[in-house]
């Protein structure tokens, strides 16, 4: 590019810059009481370090004007109420959200209350191993590409596959299968595009950025209510869409578009609306990139969001929430030779999904402020054509065909009292399952075409309060669950699963506690496992309920208001996990991949335990700066078809995280995230059985824990710049993926013999294709759009 261009896109930016500090912003939201959710008036809402604040109304609504774009931090206060202090809350002039605050009763009998409450918010059935971010956090996370997967894996205790290229989740040893997922109470069944079929990866998450107020993920110590978690819980809070003016965001990155709008519905002439909605809609573009730089494989997907909120009445809402995809994994013939390349080529599978959530929820407040009754229906799909060819390019010589369809309705309902200083919560839960799979396997030599269809049902009950003053939490629950399908399903007394959990603050000033939580849990193997048929017949329905007894202890210190380390000693033990017949491994050893997991004989007999210490640093944004430092020191051993434990697929002993980012004057920001994660095993490829079976790589199992990948080690810096016009944001960031240029490990790779114009060298016999370099540096450039 010439000189000039430089200088006109610096006065542009200069012009920009100066401009942006003639325009105001404003800061909305509500207040509201965090047990009973009534709207608080009254309350007095604060930017800290400056004059500015406003009262809530009646309706708990607050409004702030002529608001500098900056970064502030918010306190809200109301007597008889702990105040709440929000960090790093982004103001500009156009789509920034409302900022919502739900202020707990305080035990203090005082006529002011001065208690603060932790910003490090925790409930008293899970006091300890949870992670909450906000929206800002999230949109701007450095390495995430606005993808909230990526965004998890860079919290204490989480990792994903070795090569940063899926977004497993693996918490603390666990596999990636043991995780639930929950958009505003709703469950979904994953969160990626192009996922692993009995598992829950992939490379691209499918959930909008723009739509949450915030996520939170709990590593142990869940609440009774979820069903089917053994390692993690996460949850996505959707923000209701503004029921008060139209907002759009539009953002465009290197690899896709998404437009986000929300709006009032049904207003008329007044100033609020009952009805409310926010929709977007994303498309990706990563197809035309990879076909311009001539790789083997096209991924192409779209995916859709939407969230419908009405205000019947005080005490009564209604929400329709809805997400799903379209994803096509297809070939490109590249048009030089490369072995590696080649060996894409012919090993890729050809991948069609559909994947639908949509639900409704039905919340009914007590008037007398004693609790709520909230009814959820809900139905997900998931349609999975996965393919694989001896001649992908003309999708000729089918070896191996996957064409299911997963199929969930789900009725819960969560009965929540408030007695005294106790809250009890209620839950029941009914789900009618169906699942197709027209099979076919011509490597293991078996194919079928069965259909299953059978119920799931489950009850829970939890009780909490806190004692002292606020400063014991103590939370005991029990669930059991049962199924209509496997030998064992309706003995639900083997599902019984209690937890309990404690915590403490032991000061006056309440800067330490201690936590401490023990549960069991269970899950019930993947529909793959259930529904695989051979000769006629489901071998697996004698598979049990995977049990899972997690104990954890820890101390958390708040160094200030804004800051706390934490240290967690953890232990789970799993039992009854399946195992697969064919390759004698424990199925929680498998789903890092791009395959189908589970559609094999399996027999209940598997054993694990992944154990360690954690410690965590964080500091929210005070002083133009935040942090997240966290170590994990920690051991994943499964068992096979005896009861020896070997180190797991995930066992990589060390996880190593830190994420930080300072803004600077004129809405600049840098921020940056490191992760390193130990030496982590790997089972070989079979050699002599590939060269049997070829393109289908097969992996010698036997050898899990023999041979281990290098350290995984990789930096992601992100620049961020706004322009605040008038009703208009404009923000550009620069991503800059392994800025250090840092080799990624991968597993070697194997191909037929080839002369150097690609010519198969005869005999055919298969090589491991020559180690390239994984050290490339990887920019990305985006623009984000609000008004």
């Amino acid at each position: 590019m010439k000189p000039h261009f430089y200088l006109t896109l610096l006065l542009l930016c200069v012009y920009s810059s100066a401009l942006s500090y003639q325009n105001k912003a404003q800061i909305a939201g509500y207040v509201t009481d965090a047990k009973t959710e009534e709207p608080i008036p009254g309350a007095t809402i604060q930017l800290v370090g400056t004059t500015q604040g406003a009262i809530s109304d009646e309706n708990g609504y607050f409004l702030i004007s002529n608001v500098e774009p900056n970064t502030y931090t918010l306190q809200c206060s109301f007597i008889g109420f702990e105040s709440v202090l929000k960090y790093g809350v982004i103001v500009r002039t156009g789509g920034s959200p409302n900022v919502n605050f739900s202020l707990q009763e305080s035990a203090e009998e005082l006529e002011e209350v001065v208690i603060t409450a932790n910003p490090f918010e925790k409930l008293a059935e899970t006091p300890l191993s949870i992670q909450q971010l906000n929206a800002d956090e999230i949109a701007n996370y450095p390495g995430g590409n606005n993808d909230i997967a990526k965004v998890v894996q860079s919290l204490p205790g989480v990792s994903g596959s070795i090569g940063g290229f899926r977004n497993d989740v693996i918490i603390r040893g666990g596999a990636p299968n043991e995780n639930v997922y929950y958009l505003d109470g709703i469950e979904i069944p994953n969160i990626n595009h192009f996922t692993t079929q009995g598992s829950a990866g992939g490379p691209v998450g499918l959930l909008n950025v723009s739509f949450f107020e915030g996520v939170t993920l709990a590593t142990s110590a869940f609440g009774a209510q979820y069903d089917n978690a053994l390692s993690g819980v996460l949850q996505f809070d959707q923000r209701n869409g503004n029921n008060r003016r139209f907002k759009t965001n539009f953002r465009v990155s290197s690899s896709e578009a998404a437009l986000t709008v929300e709006s009032p519905l049904f207003k008329g002439n007044n100033e609020t609306s009952k009805t409310s909605f926010i929709a977007s809609a994303r498309r990706s573009y990563l197809q035309f990139l990879f076909q311009a730089i001539d790789l083997p494989f096209l991924p192409d997907y779209w995916d859709y969001q939407f969230k419908v909120t009405h205000q019947i009445d005080k005490y009564n809402e209604l929400i329709f929430t809805g997400v799903g995809s379209i994803d096509d994994f297809s070939i490109n013939v590249p048009d030089e030779y490369d072995p590696e390349q080649q060996a894409t080529l012919e090993q890729v599978p050809i991948i069609n999904q559909r994947t639908n959530t949509i639900g409704v929820s039905w919340k009914s407040r007590f008037k007398d402020g004693s609790g709520f009754l909230q009814t959820t229906l809900s139905n997900n799909t998931l349609n999975n054509d996965f393919q694989r060819f001896e001649d992908n390019v003309n999708e000729n010589g089918l070896y191996f065909q996957n064409i299911s369809e997963e199929n969930e309705t789900k009725l819960r309902v969560n009965y929540t009292k408030f007695k005294g200083d106790w809250t009890f919560i209620t839950t029941a839960s009914l789900q009618a399952v169906s699942y197709s799979n027209n099979n076919i396997d011509l490597v293991n030599n078996n194919s079928f075409n069965d259909k299953i269809s059978f119920a799931k049902y489950g009850a829970s009950f939890q009780a909490s309060r806190s004692l002292l003053s606020d400063r014991l939490d103590l939370s005991a629950g029990i669930r059991t669950d049962g199924n209509s399908f496997t030998d064992s399903g309706n003995e639900m007394w083997n599902t019984l699963s209690p937890r309990i959990s404690a915590s403490y603050t032991w000061d006056a000033q309440r800067k330490w506690s201690v936590n401490a939580s023990l549960g069991r849990y269970f899950k019930l193997p993947s529909y793959t496992v259930l529904g695989y048929s051979a000769s006629g017949q489901f071998v697996n329905k004698d598979t049990e309920y995977i049990s899972s007894n997690h104990a954890v202890f820890g101390v958390e210190y708040l160094a200030t208001p804004s800051s706390r380390f934490t240290i967690e000693g953890f232990y789970k033990k799993y039992n009854n996990y399946p195992v697969s017949l064919e390759k004698g491994v424990s199925l929680a050893n498998l789903g890092g991949d791009f395959s189908v997991v589970g559609n094999e004989p399996v027999s209940s007999i598997g054993l694990g335990r992944t154990y360690g210490l954690e410690f965590l640093y964080q500091k929210k944004f005070t002083g133009n700066y935040y942090a997240i430092l966290a170590y994990t020191l920690f051991k994943s051993e499964f068992s096979g078809v005896t009861e020896d434990y070997l180190p797991s697929a995930w066992d990589s002993r060390h996880l190593l995280t830190f994420t930080g980012g300072y803004k600077f004057g004129t809405n600049w920001e840098a921020s940056a995230r490191m992760r390193l994660i130990g030496k982590t095993p790997y089972a070989p490829v079979d050699l002599d059985a590939t060269q049997n079976s070829y393109p289908a790589i097969i992996l010698d199992y036997n050898q899990l824990g023999s041979v281990y990948l290098d350290t995984f080690n990789q930096t992601d810096v992100r620049i961020d710049k706004k322009w605040n016009f008038s009703n208009w944001t404009f923000n550009v960031y620069v991503e800059i993926q392994n800025i250090f240029g840092q080799n990624i490990p991968s597993q070697p790779e194997y191909g037929l013999n080839r002369d150097e114009n690609g010519n198969i060298i005869q005999p055919e016999t298969v090589v491991q294709i020559a180690e390239t370099d994984n050290s490339s540096i990887l920019p990305q450039i985006g623009i984000v759009i609000d008004f």
